[in-house]
């Protein structure tokens, strides 16, 4: 059965599509079968693997709403091993369709079961925001991954989003864990990059993904042509960090079918982790920069 791993962070900017596209490609370049489940209006997810959204007539509003089967609107993508379950700008009015709909949290989760037999991995990339589309990826996930810019103000929102996920973990999803806190769009020459890894590092520990996203030129210009990173330029800088991305996380997934993934850390601890980091990195910079 699949591992369903939701990508979120209710800022924008932070790299979270980015991250869905090449995460998904790289498991996919590993010949792990994968489905990326676009949840965003957006549809940038599904634009960015060269999916033309508006000429699709089966997405996933239709699936959420419960006119298509799942398996009916999934597509493939240019690369093997790696489908897509597309979004499209029709599922802006979604939330407001679906919020009478008893269990409304959890339709996603339902849909999906038909397919999570036939995935090695499923991410689902959710929309910048904590509204129902989230609430749903959150529900029908194992786990969250957390992109989190090499800023300031990114790092600010940071609790917010954990303490929704504790929210989530009672009431929802007790078995939802955090993958990691992905830090994003790091430049090794700005001191708050430098003061934000540091920081994050020490506080979250273990919680924090070793490999570090950088900012590149070639990972910012693939979406524009409708392909990963990997396609684009296999060589870039941006393709061996999503690649090493995947390699770790295959590997922390190989450790906990082997019961050798350790004690379950709280999201109330880190949520309390996460204000120190902040606090340090204001302390630091004295302040938020301007």
């Amino acid at each position: 059965m699949a591992r369903v791993i939701a990508i979120a962070n209710q800022k924008g900017g932070v790299g979270k599509t980015t991250t869905a596209v090449n995460l998904s490609a790289s498991f996919a370049a590993a010949e792990q079968s994968t489905l990326l489940i676009d949840i965003d209006p957006q549809a940038n997810a599904s634009n960015g693997l060269g999916i033309k959204t508006r000429e699709l007539e089966r997405t996933v509003y239709e699936v959420l709403v419960g006119t298509t089967p799942v398996h009916e609107a999934i597509v493939h993508s240019e690369m093997p091993h790696l489908d897509v379950l597309p979004s499209h700008i029709n599922l802006v009015g979604a939330e407001i369709e679906i919020v009478d709909v008893k269990n409304r949290e959890r339709l996603l989760a339902e849909r999906i079961k038909a397919v999570r037999d036939s995935y090695k991995f499923i991410l689902i990339d959710c929309p910048p925001s904590l509204g129902l589309l989230t609430l749903n990826a959150l529900t029908a996930a194992d786990s969250i991954l957390v992109p989190v810019q090499c800023e300031y103000y990114a790092l600010e929102g940071l609790g917010q989003l954990l303490n929704t996920i504790s929210i989530v973990r009672k009431h929802l999803n007790p078995r939802l864990e955090i993958e990691g806190v992905l830090l994003t769009m790091y430049d090794n020459r700005l001191r708050l990059s430098n003061q934000v890894v540091q920081e994050v590092t020490r506080h979250l520990g273990e919680k924090v993904c070793k490999t570090i996203i950088g900012r590149n030129v070639r990972l910012a210009e693939a979406p524009s042509h409708g392909k990963p990173v990997i396609l684009y330029d296999a060589l870039s800088i941006g393709a061996k960090h999503y690649l090493d991305l995947a390699q770790e996380i295959l590997e922390r997934d190989k450790m906990r079918m082997a019961g050798k993934n350790g004690a379950s850390v709280e999201p109330s601890a880190v949520v309390e982790a996460a204000g120190a980091a902040v606090s340090a990195v204001a302390s630091a910079m004295q302040g938020p920069p301007q």
